[in-house]
C-alpha cells in the first residue's frame, strides 16, 4: 500500500498538483473583487468562500484518481498482486489528502489576508479544514472511481460531489465542528468500500 501511495504522490507532484492550490488562491484573490472591498463583509463571507475553493480544489484532478489506472491495466496487476480493492482506494484517499489537504492548509493563510479574516476565523478555518478535508478525499476518490470509464466523467463527476459535499460544506463553514467530523468521518469511513465496490465492477 506505502508503494501506491508513494507512486501516485510522485505522479501527482510531477504533474499539475499545484493547480488545486493555484485555483483556491484565486478564488480567495477574486471574491473581493465580486463583492466589494468592505472588510466586514469579507469577513463574515470568508470561511465559506474559503470551503467553497476547497471543494472544488478537490474536485479538480478527479478525473485522473482512478481513470488512467483503469485505461492503463494498472488495476488488475495490483489485484493480481493481492490487493483489495478497498485497500487500492484506501491508499488513493491517503494519497490524494496528501496532495491537496496540506497544501490547503498552507495557502490558507495568504487567502485570510485577502479575505480579511481575523486570527480567531484563520484559527476556526483551519481547524474545519484538517477535520474536513479527508471527507473530501474520500469523496472524490468514491466518485471517480464510480465515473471511471464513462463520457464526459469530469462532468458528471462534479455533479455527483458537489451535492454530496453539502452537508460537509455547512457544518465546515458554521463551526460546527462535531457535525463536521461526524459527517467527515463518515465518509472516509465509507469511501474505501464504495470505490473498492466500483473498482471491482469496472474490473469486470
Amino acid at each position: 500500500m506505502t508503494k501506491l501511495i508513494a507512486r501516485d504522490l510522485r505522479r501527482a507532484f510531477a504533474g499539475a498538483a499545484w493547480l488545486p492550490v493555484a485555483f483556491f488562491l484565486l478564488v480567495a484573490a477574486l471574491v473581493p473583487f465580486a463583492v466589494g472591498p468592505d472588510a466586514q463583509l469579507l469577513s463574515r463571507i470568508g470561511s465559506g468562500a474559503l470551503w467553497i475553493a476547497a471543494l472544488t480544489a478537490a474536485l479538480l484532478p478527479i478525473e485522473r484518481l482512478i481513470e488512467p489506472d483503469r485505461a492503463d491495466g494498472v488495476l488488475d496487476q495490483l489485484f493480481l498482486h493481492g490487493m483489495a480493492e478497498e485497500s487500492i482506494a484506501f491508499a488513493k484517499i491517503i494519497a490524494h489528502w496528501l496532495t491537496f489537504g496540506p497544501l490547503l492548509s498552507i495557502a490558507a493563510l495568504p487567502a485570510s489576508a485577502l479575505l480579511a479574516l481575523d486570527g480567531q476565523s484563520l484559527g476556526s478555518t483551519e481547524v474545519a479544514l484538517l477535520i474536513g478535508t479527508p471527507g473530501l478525499a474520500s469523496l472524490a476518490v468514491a466518485v471517480a472511481a464510480v465515473t471511471a470509464g464513462m463520457p464526459r466523467a469530469g462532468s458528471l463527476a462534479g455533479l455527483l460531489l458537489l451535492p454530496l459535499a453539502v452537508p460537509l460544506l455547512i457544518f465546515a463553514a458554521a463551526d460546527a465542528y462535531l457535525l463536521e467530523g461526524a459527517v467527515s468521518l463518515l465518509l472516509t469511513a465509507g469511501g474505501p468500500f464504495v470505490a473498492g465496490a466500483a473498482i471491482r465492477a469496472a474490473r469486470t
